[in-house]
């Protein structure tokens, strides 16, 4: 795993124990999944605008915001970005239809 990604993630994995009066992570881990789950949404929507507006600067600090807080988000239900790493890997050769029909099949089953 990336070596970013990996001090991140045993960062904010580490964060679940810290004070939430001196963290702000911690604060979102203790809010709970609907806290961190509105500041996902906030992100994701100043990302858009981001893109729209044409800022790549801008677009990279949003985009990075948004990936912050989806990795909150995977760590506060217990994942982590090697999941989504080896998810991705799954993936690798195949087309988007391809993959998406294939989940399909799996819900129905």
């Amino acid at each position: 795993m990336n070596t970013i990604l990996k001090k991140l993630t045993e960062t904010l994995e580490a964060r679940k124990k810290d004070d939430p009066t001196k963290s702000y992570t911690a604060s979102l881990y203790r809010d709970g999944l609907e806290a961190i789950l509105k500041k996902v949404n906030e992100e994701a929507f100043e990302t858009i605008i981001a893109a729209r507006q044409g800022d790549n600067k801008e677009l990279i600090h949003e985009v990075a915001d948004l990936w912050f807080h989806t990795l909150v988000l995977m760590a506060h239900k217990n994942l982590s970005a090697e999941d989504i790493l080896i998810e991705l890997a799954k993936r690798e050769g195949t087309s988007g239809i391809e993959e998406k029909e294939n989940r399909s099949k799996s819900k129905i089953i």
